[in-house]
């Protein structure tokens, strides 16, 4: 096993709308079916990772409760192993609008209790063989990152769309080695602020269709948008696509250009599908596209 995930699992219903923002009417019919998925961030990167070939794990928690136990269903048919903690408040939802263009409204519910502590048997000791671990902004998870920082392994975060302020996200910003984040909200000069005061080497800024731009001490990389292909249909977990194949392609030993090159490539192709497991890239289709 060489990727663990921590936090980000839950159910995300899925609600086509002709635009956005949704206004006017007091009611209105969908544009088409409205769908439950199991999905959330952390699913997502845990998907893609194993779209990839990537052995991947993820510890969370979830809840005693009927969306729970579809995610327990979900993660043993995909064979992606979960330590799941029971989340006192129950298992997270989010309700996503989505145009026809892709664009989406999500409505989050993260179930937070204030205080709640991932109890240590969920997370210690980490599995032998784990070589990175992705952490989502999940409030318990900022704890554990000076236990991860002393097991050695790698860490990685996505902020998504910080402003460059709000300090939740800081201690996930300045204590991995790797950090993604939207750019939709990013203040200037946040990225920059994330290598001079964490520990972080490379910080990726991701723009949706204008592309992406890495930022390390020796400057500044830029990539377009891929051509995802097929019609956009469907962004969840673009994000969290571009995300996975540009920590596959570092882990494997590749420079900065190529995994740019492949993270492009692999959220634009998590686009021209409904979001599930069958929406991420594989290896050698990403290759192929690379090539």
């Amino acid at each position: 096993m060489t990727f663990l995930v921590i936090g980000g699992t839950g159910i995300d219903t899925v609600v086509p709308v002709a635009d956005l923002p949704v206004l006017g009417a007091d009611s209105a019919r969908p544009q088409g079916p409205i769908l439950d998925h199991v999905s959330h961030t952390g699913t997502c990167v845990a998907l893609a990772l194993r779209a990839l070939g990537e052995r991947v794990s993820v510890i969370d928690t979830v809840g005693d409760d009927e969306p729970g136990g579809r995610v327990r269903a979900a993660f043993a048919e995909w064979g992606i192993g979960l330590r799941a903690a029971p989340a006192p408040a129950g298992t997270r939802r989010a309700v996503n609008l989505m145009s026809p263009d892709g664009r989406r409204l999500s409505l989050y519910d993260g179930r937070d209790v204030p205080g709640y502590r991932l109890p240590v048997e969920y997370h210690q000791p980490l599995p032998a063989d784990v070589r990175h671990v992705h952490v989502t902004i999940m409030d318990y998870a900022r704890h554990l990152l000076p236990d991860l920082r002393a097991a050695g392994v790698s860490i990685s975060t996505d902020l998504h769309d910080w402003d460059g302020e709000n300090p939740h996200h800081l201690d996930f910003a300045l204590g991995a080695d790797i950090v993604f984040v939207s750019g939709v909200q990013l203040a200037d000069g946040a990225a920059e602020r994330i290598l001079a005061e964490g520990v972080a080497t490379r910080v990726v800024v991701t723009n949706g269709g204008k592309g992406a731009d890495l930022y390390t001490a020796g400057g500044l990389t830029h990539r377009d948008a891929a051509d995802p292909g097929a019609p956009i249909v469907d962004t969840n977990g673009a994000g969290d696509a571009f995300a996975a194949a540009f920590l596959s392609a570092w882990l494997s030993g590749a420079g900065d250009d190529a995994c740019m090159d492949r993270a492009v490539i692999a959220g634009a192709y998590a686009c021209t599908a409904p979001v599930g497991a069958g929406s991420f890239i594989d290896r050698d289709t990403l290759t192929a596209r690379w090539a």
